[in-house]
């Protein structure tokens, strides 16, 4: 019976060694197309109101692998990003396109956050400058014209 308890003993410990070790799965590699930017600063300057929209980030893909770009998202309704959806194969340049509301006047200082298969990750790309009032035309008002009504 000693032995009998022993044995059961013994196999009631290994069963807890076994399940107290760890299974390792190896990690998934890393995506290792690069998304390298001319300049992560599109800069308007100064403007004046109701001036060209658009205006263009440059990129390459520095890696070695085709980069795909999933989103790009304005941090306000008035920065509006457009990416191109195909893929961007090693060595390849490319740009992204972004029309910020100049009707609006003042300073500009917002971002393009770029979602993609970059290995580090998010880029953010700043928007900044400044839009100047146009003063508007003053017109001499038209004469209004009076119709009389026939008796």
């Amino acid at each position: 019976m000693k032995q009998l308890l022993g044995i059961l003993s013994i196999a009631f410990l290994a069963s807890f060694q076994l399940t107290a070790q760890e299974t390792v799965t190896p990690a998934a590699p890393a995506s290792k197309a690069v998304m390298t930017l001319e300049s992560d600063v599109v800069d308007y300057g100064t403007i004046d109101q109701g001036s060209e929209p658009l205006r263009v980030a440059k990129f390459k893909n520095t890696g070695t692998e085709p980069l795909i770009i999933s989103g790009a998202k304005g941090s306000c309704g008035c920065t509006v990003p457009n990416w191109p959806k195909e893929p961007i194969m090693p060595g390849e340049t490319s740009q992204i396109e972004i029309r910020y509301d100049t009707k609006r006047v003042g300073a500009i200082n917002k971002t393009v956050t770029v979602t993609s298969n970059d290995a580090s990750g998010n880029k953010v790309i700043r928007v900044i400058g400044t839009i100047n009032a146009v003063a508007q035309e003053e017109g001499v008002p038209e004469k209004e014209t009076i119709f009389e009504k026939p008796n």
